[in-house]
């Protein structure tokens, strides 16, 4: 078979972006490689048997070197029994991407992220930006299982990415171009010439608005999003007008981790892979010890959570008083849940109970958040989201991260900003 020359250059740039992931990555000094550590044993030690299993820090885990290998394996073994049933795209794939991580066969979760996109579309050209967070991260997964039966889906999601009108978030724009790097990569010899011409004007797009977000300090866009930013500028083929200083980057965020700004599981998560030299694109090349299936035990790691009969009550009241007359309502009612649950699983427990309490979350870079409560759905274009408050003080955690006390009245309350 004699192939053309685009053919064989195809094939030298897949292999060449096979071998230069983190061409522009920058390292963490050695004098602060200790900072590092601190923030990821503190990552680690929020997997316990009651938390919510979060594969993003299992990405993390697994990227970075795992110090706590029983943590490891026990969120692993948690979102292997988990129920994909009601994930959303994004949800689905930070699973795949995870037990890819712990060398695990996701099973049919890939097929089924690859029908659920297959069926994929906007509503609209001008929907939010964050509308494209999780098809992004399904895309990622899906490329990084089988890119020859993603591009199709892939090219479509491209094409509606030139299309749409409105700005990218920054953690949107960075997952988009991991993403569609990977595609760049992995496109296959033989395919239609289109393809990487394509990803390379939406990648060109992307990373330049990105690049706009690029504080003088180095910050990009803000602190909690200046990872995933790393991460894409890192990896894309298609670098912006404005060279990226790393070094500055870098220096800026150990002085935020100095500072104490990292303390939540999902934020230390989404920088720690940077913080090591690692990206998204690493998932599938992790190497798993020989013991990788052995099931967790945790016996050496006490759990900070009492046994069953040691429950907690959560007052819970969804309130909307937005919209027309027949959409009103408060409504409250007491569960019972274990003592260190977080929140979400207080939402899971009222909607078994009482179908006024049913909720739908979206999957952001944070993790889930609550996105409908009761049939009323957060609206951009209306400025309309569900605030979560502990009493009359709104929640600074997501609802996968905040472990309600005893008796706390916890309220959704929908919300104009």
């Amino acid at each position: 078979m004699a192939w053309s020359a685009f053919q064989l250059l195809t094939l030298l740039w897949a292999l060449v972006g096979a071998s230069t992931q983190t061409r522009s990555s920058c390292s963490v000094p050695s004098e602060d490689q200790p900072l590092v550590n601190d923030i990821q044993v503190l990552m680690e030690s929020s997997v316990t048997d009651s938390a919510f299993p979060n594969p993003s820090v299992l990405i993390a885990m697994n990227l970075a070197g795992a110090y706590n290998l029983e943590a490891q394996k026990l969120l692993t073994y948690k979102l292997m029994a988990s129920d994909t049933a009601d994930l959303t795209a994004g949800q689905l794939a930070l699973t795949i991407m995870a037990l890819t991580s712990s060398c695990r066969d996701p099973g049919d979760r890939v097929s089924i992220l690859q029908e659920q996109m297959e069926n994929w579309a906007p509503s609209s050209t001008d929907d939010h930006a964050s509308t494209f967070y999780g098809p992004s991260l399904a895309i990622l997964a899906l490329c990084q299982n089988n890119p020859e039966a993603a591009l199709p889906t892939a090219a479509r999601f491209a094409k509606t990415l030139l299309a749409n009108s409105s700005p990218f978030n920054m953690d949107t724009g960075a997952v988009a171009t991991l993403a569609l790097t990977c595609m760049y990569n992995k496109i296959p010899v033989g395919s239609e010439e289109g393809y990487r011409a394509l990803f390379a004007q939406v990648l060109k797009n992307i990373v330049e608005d990105i690049s706009t977000r690029i504080q003088d300090d180095g910050i990009i866009g803000d602190i909690y999003s200046t990872g995933l930013a790393m991460q894409a500028l890192s990896v894309s083929p298609e670098q912006p007008s404005n060279e990226w200083d790393c070094e500055k980057t870098m220096d800026a965020v150990l002085t935020e981790i100095k500072e104490g700004v990292f303390y939540n599981p999902m934020s230390i998560a989404q920088i720690l892979p940077s913080l090591k030299g690692k990206t998204y694109l690493d998932v599938p090349h992790v190497s798993c010890s020989p013991d990788h299936e052995v099931q967790p035990t945790l016996s050496n790691h006490p759990s900070t959570v009492p046994t069953s009969a040691s429950n907690i009550t959560v007052i819970y009241t969804i309130n909307n008083q937005l919209r027309g007359v027949e959409l009103l309502f408060n409504e409250t009612i007491s569960v019972s849940v274990r003592k260190g649950s977080v929140l979400l699983v207080v939402l899971e427990e009222a909607q078994r109970e009482n179908p006024k309490f049913k909720f739908e979350t979206t999957m952001t870079s944070w993790g889930p958040i609550v996105s409908s409560i009761n049939g009323i759905t957060e609206n951009v274009n209306h400025k309309t989201y569900w605030q979560f408050l502990s009493g009359t003080t709104p929640l600074n955690e997501g609802v996968a991260d905040y472990i309600p006390f005893n008796h706390e009245h916890i309220t959704a309350n929908f919300t104009q900003y």
